[in-house]
């Protein structure tokens, strides 16, 4: 049994094995660090964290890189708004990040480079593709990628250039030579900061999104790595983009396999800072434990969408208050784990393909119904020794329980608060939607003169 991986380069499962034996080189996008971190970011980085458990599990050593973009017109535009600096905008973001995403038990990387420290990285490859006729410079001082003379461009995207374009509305500047280059280096201007780290013959400037990633991948894992991943948003054009500079500029292939998760979606829409209805970590760990949040991510798989609610949250919350209940019943014993144990080796089945961790998850939920019928602490201790593979059922299980009712009650209690806002406002559409959303959850809700009361009725 070998691991099989979806590549998008190639649309289709392949064979998993390093280059290099025994050593995985990967590289996942991070954050723009502007704001604080939504649903959608730790949908992606809970994805490759568990997929780099797995990698790990096989025996491999893994050098994971996920970068964190701090230098970026969004970024620029916010520390303007907010008139603090730049460097203390990102600073405290990254803070920010590493407090939900710690929560979350995501493993911190191997390496977490940052843009700004790697900006001579980007101005040689700049370089590079200028002197292949790859890059030109324009009447305003920036540095253009020349798409058409890239033979593979596409390649990711399964798609021809002008079926790209006819996809993409791209803001024509009067200096590109084609609708479908894209920047390499971004001339300063007039009421933009100027850093002199980065003084170059190019004048003063900042570098472009795309660049960012190739040369930040390149200087830690190599012209060549084995996986490239991120959400399925950065497929095009910056994945696509990632290729044209680093092939272009080295003749190597970047990355052997490229990963992409799904999208979050609300109200079948995708999650998003630019559509204003994304819910930010920060925010969701206020109403919901950080395992629930996890596990609800976990529970679908990678590639699929995933579409996010309260009672989707609260479904979650209940299963993964099923599986802490069997370890409260019968307390693990001290046993390794035994891969050839059957339902370790369904376990393992179901990572090996894709990393598919719904039908994963579908075998903990098998093995805590066995260990309520046979009180057996050996399956207990592989119960929780899988759920470590996901990051998942290592809490006291009793604490887990007690704090998991105390924030179902909270959560209960700040909805019908909600709900009795929404009545007094004549919002009855949303006072319908929040006794329908609680019924839904089990909750029963009994309105009389004195105020409103609640019963479970499972």
């Amino acid at each position: 049994m070998s691991l099989q991986i979806y590549n998008t380069l190639s649309r289709q499962l392949e064979a998993f094995v390093p280059q290099e034996p025994g050593h995985v080189r990967m590289y996942v996008c991070g954050i723009t660090v502007y704001d604080r971190c939504h649903v959608g970011h730790a949908r992606s980085a809970v994805a490759f964290d568990v997929a780099r458990r797995w990698l790990v599990q096989q025996g491999w050593r893994v050098t994971f890189v996920r970068n964190i973009t701090d230098i970026d017109d969004k970024i620029i535009r916010r520390a303007v708004e907010n008139g603090e600096s730049i460097r203390a905008l990102t600073e405290r973001m990254i803070a920010a990040m590493y407090r939900d995403f710690d929560a979350l038990g995501i493993e911190r990387p191997t390496f977490d480079p940052r843009a700004t420290d790697y900006v001579p990285q980007m101005l040689d490859i700049v370089r590079r593709l200028e002197d292949k006729g790859l890059a030109y410079r324009t009447t305003a001082g920036d540095v253009n990628y020349a798409v058409r003379q890239f033979p593979g461009y596409g390649k990711l995207s399964g798609k021809s250039l002008d079926e790209l374009q006819a996809g993409e509305r791209v803001a024509v500047a009067d200096d590109k030579a084609d609708p479908m280059d894209f920047v390499l280096w971004k001339a300063t201007k007039p009421d933009e900061p100027a850093d002199a780290r980065w003084d170059s013959d190019y004048g003063p400037g900042r570098p472009g999104w795309h660049i960012e990633c190739s040369a930040m991948a390149c200087a830690l894992l190599g012209e060549t790595f084995d996986i490239h991943g991120g959400g399925a948003d950065l497929q095009f054009p910056h994945h696509e983009n990632e290729i044209a500079q680093s092939e272009g500029a080295h003749g190597q292939t970047l990355a052997r396999f490229w990963m992409h998760n799904g999208f979050v979606n609300v109200d079948n829409e995708k999650m998003s800072k630019s559509l204003g209805n994304f819910f930010t970590i920060e925010d969701v760990l206020k109403t919901f434990d950080a395992e629930t949040l996890r596990f609800f991510i976990v529970r679908a798989h990678y590639r699929s969408p995933l579409n996010y609610s309260d009672a989707h949250l609260n479904d979650a919350r209940s299963a993964l208050r099923r599986l802490y209940t069997a370890l409260q019943s019968v307390a693990p014993d001290d046993s390794a784990l035994d891969w050839s144990e059957p339902h370790a080796q369904r376990f393992a089945a179901a990572m090996h393909n894709d990393f598919g961790t719904p039908d994963a998850v579908a075998v903990l939920f098998e093995l805590a119904s066995e260990v309520n019928r046979s009180r057996s602490p050996q399956l207990a201790s592989v119960l929780k020794r899988l759920g470590a593979v996901l990051g998942l059922l290592q809490q006291d299980p009793t604490a887990f329980l007690q704090g998991g009712q105390q924030d179902d009650v909270t959560d209960i209690e700040r909805l019908i608060a909600e709900r009795a806002a929404a009545k007094v406002a004549k919002n009855f559409a949303e006072a319908d939607r929040i006794r329908q959303a609680l019924l839904a959850q089990g909750v029963v809700l009994k309105d009389s003169a004195s105020g409103t009361t609640w019963e479970r009725t499972r």
